[in-house]
């Protein structure tokens, strides 16, 4: 039978010690806009920004958690370890993350016919993959 999706896409969540560089980097560079905040339970607070459908969660433990994710993009562990956001102006976006100070880890380049991509790293060393069609 499987699940029954009501929804066009998925939702992520990521967890931070520091909400401030992640919104930084998330809110305030990439442009993605603020859809709300909340507590929740055991002192938890999550950041939903708005990417299309999808909402990325910034969320910050009121404990400190215990192990960090492997470090190293795709090639570091198995596992979530990256996600993909389609635009229409990669080169300038990823010049823009550039300038800003972060990392780029793949420079833009055509992955296949008429598809290209680059992947930045964030401040907690997650990678987004960003891609353009065209």
């Amino acid at each position: 039978m499987g699940v029954v999706i009501t929804k066009d896409s998925i939702d992520l969540g990521i967890v931070t010690t520091d909400a401030g560089p992640m919104l930084k980097f998330y809110r305030d560079t990439l442009g993605l806009k603020v859809e709300g905040e909340m507590e929740m339970p055991g002192g938890n607070h999550m950041t939903r920004l708005a990417c299309g459908t999808t909402t990325l969660k910034i969320v910050v433990n009121a404990k400190v958690p215990a192990d960090k994710a492997a470090p190293g993009g795709i090639g570091g562990a198995t596992g979530l370890r990256y996600f993909t956001i389609s635009v229409s102006n990669l080169e300038q976006a990823t010049n823009e993350l550039a300038e800003a100070g972060y990392r780029v880890v793949v420079k833009p380049r055509e992955i296949r016919a008429g598809v290209t991509i680059s992947m930045i790293e964030d401040p907690d060393g997650n990678w987004v993959e960003l891609l353009q069609i065209g």
